[in-house]
């Protein structure tokens, strides 16, 4: 049978190429499009018993259906009489007119919506409707109802009959899970889960198909870290030995004191590297935590070997701070330090070379790189390179990996694997930690750096701004700095949200006329955003209202406080990585979240909707740490991608997440059985076939 759509009844050139724009190509894509959500409706056939405002599911005979025009309103009204042992029950569509056609007196018909009481009558309003025919099931209208993703040009009711025609097509769905495995974990097959998924019979269905697909995402996620850390097993490093005089020297120059957990993740990570094993570690902390000066420790033990050290970043602002900060901390040590961005190279030694090579002579020449994903450029070629260290919020795969790789050359012309140590500030369940995680080995962070004060964060409506710009004020007055965030540069918004230009003008010309201010976005050439953030840097700007280019790495520990315009518009991962740019020292640090016009006007209106707007921005006030902030938005939304991988371009998840602890575990045991005697699982083709598929695709953060 073909796979293609146009197969399908009723799909043509324009619904196939509707279909087009939601992914949906094949016949194949269509089964494995799932909903979203359901819609439950009860079964109320008996109009004694009819709950109102409640979605219900009517049964009865069309006794009367016809059009009629509302001058008044400018639109058509189709009105029918649905009438059953139990009465008769008045229906309303609205500029629907081709309903009259489609339904007839004397068809038996399966209504679903909601059934409202005015003047005494009972009356249902635009209702979900199919004829009933007993050679079908009713797919649209009873019991429970699969709801997806749309866009424009296409229903509900499309989706569904496409996707129930579908499943009619598709006799057979191949497994890639072992039968033993299925048996062994009581798992629903893939076929059974896939039409479960879409038209369940009961909850029951639902959560029998949810487990299936959340044992499915987290089995293969770790199956390709099984298969990863096979392949890193077989590569060779350059050993780098432990300077421990010098390494504790340094420790002992720095202005702070390391925690506890900074001197185990460091001691551990100088342990991997002195191996001929490459290191594959992922450095986990929270926002602030301190993770870049055990980076640094690593790159200081690295050059004191006479090897090379590489530091990504995802931006290049983080980038263009992270050379600073590194030339600052190993001023008294003679090492070459070089940038690499797609807008700038420069180096603390002499460039002899031409400028547009000046890239390929910082790779062979600096015993420490850093840059952006430039860094991996096809003209660059490193020179005993030995540590590579990716900064949080990178994409950075095995594609990329073997891209450095294939850089890197050592004294005898043989191609060496580089350590490689991956930071991250997404926060990772400790019971994950201990599993495998892309091939790599973890160490986290918990601890925050000593005398570092808890950020007090407060929700800020209208009637407080006021007063929270005169505490601004004070900030300012005794010598600290403020950040402002907005959703938008530009004022081009209709619902209250606010620009970085429009509340720069508003504060400089009502509040702030006397203290320095900038504005830092985008779409600015990078010779202007670090000359500001240089400015910034050196406090001779005092408040720098932004967009969400400082959501990552930006250190500023004179900073106090965090304005977030327009709260409610970011997610809870974005919200906690702004608040991560305060608090960076022992000064006591303020969050504002600020609320939009059009979030106040809405829960001035209705304050039944005040906790499901105002949850996420409460838990902020409540909690510090990611974790928990992770869980509570687990909580919120249910499953789907995790807190904050998503945007680091890690982890998809459709239904799983980080949290499933016992199907974490039961997923890991199940590798184990299955590879204990077919360690390459040769006996597996359906299973290898789907990992060795995606596994070039396995990013490695």
């Amino acid at each position: 049978m073909s796979n293609q759509l146009s197969q399908l009844n009723k799909v043509g050139a324009k619904t196939e190429k509707t279909l087009n724009k939601l992914g949906l190509r094949t016949i194949s894509d269509l089964v494995f499009y799932f909903p979203y959500r359901y819609e439950k409706y009860e079964d109320s056939t008996n109009l004694k018993d009819i709950k109102i405002n409640q979605p219900i599911n009517f049964k009865g005979e069309i006794i009367l259906i016809s059009n009629k025009r509302s001058f008044r309103k400018k639109m058509n009204i189709t009105e029918a009489l649905v009438s059953n042992d139990s009465g008769s029950l008045e229906i309303i569509w609205f500029n629907q007119p081709f309903i009259a056609k489609a339904l007839k007196p004397g068809d038996q018909v399966s209504l679903a919506g909601k059934i409202t009481l005015k003047q005494g009558r009972l009356i249902m309003i635009s209702p979900i409707y199919e004829k009933i025919s007993y050679q079908k099931s009713n797919i649209h209208t009873e019991n429970i109802v699969p709801i997806y993703s749309l866009t424009k040009d296409i229903t509900q009711k499309q989706i569904r009959f496409l996707i129930h025609q579908a499943l009619s097509k598709i006799k057979t769905i191949p497994d890639y899970l072992p039968k033993e495995t299925l048996k062994r974990r009581q798992l629903l097959s893939l076929e059974e889960a896939v039409s479960k998924i879409h038209f369940p019979t009961d909850y029951r269905d639902i959560e029998l198909a949810i487990n299936r697909l959340k044992f499915s995402e987290l089995f293969i996620f770790q199956l390709k870290s099984y298969f990863v850390r096979q392949q890193l097993d077989k590569r060779i490093a350059l050993p780098i030995p432990t300077k421990l005089p010098t390494i504790k020297k340094f420790i002992n120059s720095l202005p702070y004191t390391l925690t506890n957990d900074q001197k185990k993740s460091a001691w551990t990570i100088l342990k991997d590297i002195s191996q001929n094993k490459p290191m594959s570690r992922i450095l986990q902390g929270d926002v602030g935590s301190g993770k870049t000066i055990v980076a640094l420790i690593a790159i200081l033990n690295c050059v004191q070997n006479k090897k090379q050290a590489v530091l990504m970043a995802p931006t290049e602002i983080l980038s263009k701070q992270h050379y600073q900060t590194t030339l600052e901390l190993f001023k008294d040590f003679p090492f070459k330090v070089g940038l690499i961005t797609s807008k700038k190279q420069m180096a603390n030694f002499e460039l002899t070379g031409l400028k547009k090579q000046w890239a390929q002579e910082i790779s062979q020449k600096a015993d420490i790189i850093i840059g952006t994903h430039s860094l991996i450029q096809e003209k660059i070629k490193f020179k005993k390179l030995s540590l590579v260290i990716v900064d949080e919020q990178h994409r950075f795969g095995v594609n990329q990996r073997q891209e450095i790789i294939s850089k890197n050359i050592d004294d005898n012309n043989k191609e060496t694997t580089p350590h490689f140590l991956s930071m991250t500030a997404t926060p990772i369940p400790r019971t994950l930690a201990l599993t495998s995680f892309s091939g790599l080995n973890f160490s986290i962070i918990s601890e925050k750096p000593k005398n570092r004060q808890k950020i007090i964060t407060k929700i800020i409506d209208s009637e407080q701004r006021n007063k929270m710009y005169t505490f601004i004020e004070q900030e300012i007055e005794r010598g600290h700095q403020a950040f402002i965030v907005c959703p938008l540069i530009d004022p081009s918004d209709n619902f209250g949200a606010k620009s970085v230009k429009n509340e720069y003008e508003k504060l400089k010309s009502n509040y702030f006329p006397k203290i320095e201010m900038a504005i830092l976005h985008g779409k600015m050439k990078t010779e202007k955003k670090e000359e500001i953030m240089k400015k910034f840097s050196d406090n001779k700007i005092k408040i720098l209202i932004s967009t969400s280019v400082i959501e990552v790495g930006i250190d500023i520990k004179n900073a106090t406080i965090m304005l977030i315009e327009g709260a409610e518009r970011f997610g809870l991962a974005q919200l906690h990585q702004f608040r991560g740019r305060i608090g960076r020292s022992e000064l006591q640090s303020y969050c504002f979240l600020g609320l939009s016009e059009d979030q106040e006007n809405i829960l001035a209106k209705n304050s039944n909707n005040k906790k499901a707007s105002l949850t996420r921005l409460e838990a902020l006030q409540k909690y510090q740490d990611g974790l928990s902030l992770a869980m509570i938005d687990l909580k919120n939304r249910g499953g789907g991608n995790f807190y904050g991988l998503e945007q680091s371009g890690s982890i998809n998840f459709r239904y799983a997440s980080l949290f499933d602890y016992e199907i974490i575990k039961k997923a890991e045991e199940e590798i184990e059985a299955l590879t204990k005697n077919d360690p390459n699982l040769e006996n597996q083709p359906q299973l290898l076939k789907k990992i060795q598929n995606s596994i070039e695709q396995t990013h490695l953060e």
